[in-house]
């Protein structure tokens, strides 16, 4: 369900803060969009797809990877900003990161689609932002899908699956797939000692 209300009632901003609520919340274009936190199942999701991106994708390759940071374009913040499950960075952009949030695009975002949320509306400011590629994997089913930004079409582009099954992103070297028992499986390119199967649970 959507409720757009014209102004937010008085208190209801401090209120959610004070409660710690509106660690999800964004804004768009001075929209306020207030998400509510992510159940477990969820949760689990994105905390084991952050640890394996850290032990075999950032840590051994001079990257960094971030839980739910936000992302901002130069000058915007904090009327203008998407909030991410997961951020990806390779050095070239490391000086993007000003703690708080992203000012500019990272090399990757990740969102983990949940019913009826905001992942695909999102799409049009990661393409004005210039995010090179967009994760977005399903919930429920854990099928992913990559979207690259074309270098002629300005727009994003979704990757078709390899033969061997697997959609491959094209500036990590990291590869994804579903397997038939609903999980998402990972691997580094030409590593198979780095393939996992997420949630392990």
């Amino acid at each position: 369900m959507k409720v757009v209300a014209s102004v937010a009632p008085p208190g209801l901003i401090e209120w959610r803060r004070h409660r710690d609520v509106d660690r999800h919340d964004e804004m768009w274009e001075g929209v306020l969009h207030m998400n509510p936190l992510p159940n477990r199942d969820h949760q689990v999701l994105v905390a084991e797809l952050w640890l394996w991106l850290h032990v075999h994708w950032a840590q051994p390759r001079g990257n960094r990877v971030y839980l739910e940071r936000n992302v901002a374009m130069s000058g915007a913040w904090p009327n203008d900003y998407r909030g991410p499950d997961l951020v990806l960075l390779t050095p070239d952009r490391f000086q993007l990161d000003k703690n708080q949030y992203i000012e500019g695009p990272p090399t990757v975002v990740v969102e983990i689609r949940s019913p009826d949320d905001e992942s695909y509306e999102k799409l049009p400011f990661y393409t004005k932002l210039g995010v090179p590629e967009v994760w977005i994997i399903d919930h429920n089913s854990k099928q992913p899908e990559v979207f690259v930004l074309g270098s002629q079409s300005g727009t994003y582009e979704k990757q078709s699956i390899l033969a061997s099954g697997w959609l491959a992103s094209q500036v990590t070297d990291i590869e994804l797939t579903v397997t038939g028992d609903a999980k998402l499986a990972i691997r580094i390119c030409g590593e198979p000692a780095s393939s996992h199967e997420l949630p392990e649970s």
